[in-house]
């Protein structure tokens, strides 16, 4: 153990501890940006072909190994083991689209092509991308940063969440087995002190976060006297709009798999929902029976469907929102079976008769619980979902395509869904609004970001 102490490894679902992690004091992580970027000035000077097959090897690294990477998510943060195994296929296929995309993002742009004048613009590596990511989607949080930076030219150091550190060593294993040179991908287990200090010295050029609103505004300030690039993915308040041509058997299954997946601990789950009054007791109806046959569990078993939360703080949040909800009136409909002892168990909750004085329609809960609305029209609707501090993601059911692009023109947020939620398509970029962050990830912008532009001016006869 060295002077800085060790995470200890413990299971939310058995409360048993399983491992431990060393953290890296400052010393030792300094040494080691160093060495990332001295690695980086050869790295940025590969070809495309060489930089997208390390990335190809070291998917393959998570897909021969895909298990036991699984169980370790599993073990560290609770989340059901299938939905584990199904956070290493989307990593997979979000490396594999961002591989797809790479060339024609960094392309040279032809400004001029005259007799004697010559200009293009050229996007060029940063140098080495702090990588600060969280525990709710340990993988496909971290690859949204990882594989762009790489194939822009970067070198990546890896901070994760004290929750996941594993999932952060298991991209450092992946890319040494794919044969990276020592220091490109780097595993870094740090303190929040530890972390302020090295975002504030000169061995970073770019911090991406995806955290809490109060953790991204402590970054930002670490970072205000440093000339770096920041991106921000925050909190989330998202929500889903059910207007009165809805299907409802066919959309309140999918609704509340954008509520319960993953326990409700996606930055894009969907937190509030609104329905047209025509639909309203017959979707509630839908989605208590959805919550009352979810499997809560073991989430090492093959049927379990919600598993404990991760953290003790996220039931405190969920509990409080609960008793803030019911003091003023509404009505709870809780989970009607049973649940496994142990204090990181919750059962998932329905709020109906809710409004927007009570904070589980104001403020981020990160739970499997959700207030549903009746409203009277789309400008209602609007109205609700825009009367939020964040703007992540926002869902909306209808048959009209046309509506559905009117209401989206008018909604705050980084991504609009017709008929789907709680989802990232890798061709499109993730964008937060307000208090949901700033920069993107994903899609040809997201490897952008990760760039800066050089231009060259060039004239042949002086």
């Amino acid at each position: 153990m060295n002077a800085d102490g060790y995470i200890e490894l413990k299971s939310p679902a058995t409360g048993v501890a399983f491992g431990k992690v060393n953290y890296h004091c400052f010393e030792e992580a300094v040494y080691k940006l160093q060495l990332s970027k001295r690695v980086q000035k050869e790295w940025k000077n590969t070809s495309l072909t060489e930089r997208i097959q390390l990335v190809q090897s070291a998917m393959q690294y998570f897909s021969d190994n895909r298990e036991a990477i699984a169980r370790d998510i599993t073990s560290q943060m609770g989340k059901p083991i299938t939905q584990s195994r199904n956070e290493i296929k989307g990593m997979l296929h979000r490396a594999e689209v961002c591989c797809q995309l790479t060339e024609d993002a960094l392309k040279d742009i032809d400004i001029t092509q005259t007799g004697k004048l010559v200009q293009w613009i050229r996007r060029e590596p940063l140098g080495v991308v702090l990588n600060i990511a969280a525990w709710n989607y340990p993988l496909l949080i971290a690859v949204n940063v990882v594989v762009p930076a790489l194939l822009a030219g970067n070198a990546v150091a890896i901070k994760h969440s004290s929750l996941t550190p594993l999932s952060a060593a298991a991209f450092e294993d992946a890319f040494n087995q794919a044969g990276s040179p020592k220091g490109l991908v780097t595993a870094l287990a740090l303190t929040h002190a530890t972390t302020e200090r090295i975002i504030n010295s000169p061995h970073i050029d770019h911090v991406a976060f995806t955290g809490s609103v109060g953790g991204g505004r402590k970054i930002q300030s670490a970072i205000q006297n440093h000339f770096i690039g920041s991106g921000f993915e925050l909190g989330g308040k998202d929500p889903a709009y059910i207007r009165e041509d809805a299907d409802i058997a066919v959309v309140s299954p999918n609704v509340m798999d954008g509520v319960f997946y993953n326990g409700g601990q996606s930055c894009c789950a969907v937190e509030r929902i609104y329905v047209h009054h025509s639909l309203y007791t017959e979707f509630c109806n839908g989605a208590i029976e959805f919550m009352n046959n979810l499997k809560i569990g073991d989430p090492m078993e093959e049927e379990t469907d919600l598993g404990p939360m991760a953290q003790l703080s996220g039931v405190k949040t969920v509990q409080s929102q609960l008793e803030d909800a019911m003091a003023q009136g509404a009505k709870i409909n809780s989970y009607s079976g049973s649940i496994p002892n142990g204090e990181h168990f919750i059962k998932p909750t329905i709020c109906t008769q809710v409004t927007h004085d009570m904070i589980l329609m104001t403020e981020e809960t990160f739970g499997p619980i959700v207030g549903i609305m009746p409203v009277e029209s789309d400008e209602e609707a609007v109205r609700l979902m825009n009367d939020s501090p964040f703007g992540l993601t926002a869902s909306i059911w209808t048959k009209d395509k046309e509506k559905a692009i009117e209401i989206g023109s008018q909604i705050e947020a980084g991504t609009v869904y017709m008929n789907r939620c709680d989802y990232l398509d890798p061709y499109l970029p993730w964008v937060g609004v307000k208090d949901s962050g700033s920069g993107c990830t994903l899609s040809a912008l997201g490897i952008q970001v990760l760039t800066r532009p050089k231009s060259y001016h060039f004239k042949k006869d002086v």
